[in-house]
């Protein structure tokens, strides 16, 4: 457990942000990482159907290659 998961402490932290940035800057910070995560999960996504694309088709050649000498 790392202390931060009451609500009091998050509200301590979205108080903390609002001092720091300001309340017009909140939106379009969450913006920006609501898009960056956004993107990060979809290049994962990406990633992971590569993979699983690439492996198949090697296993596929791999079964269809006659054994060498």
């Amino acid at each position: 457990m790392t202390g931060w998961e009451s609500p009091t402490h998050l509200v301590l932290l979205l108080l903390i942000a609002l001092l720091l940035f300001g309340a017009k800057r909140l939106p379009e910070i969450g913006r920006s990482l609501g898009t960056g995560m956004r993107e990060f999960k979809e290049s994962l996504t990406h990633m992971h159907h590569e993979m699983e694309t690439g492996l198949r088709s090697d296993s596929d050649e791999t079964e269809r290659t006659p054994p060498g000498p």
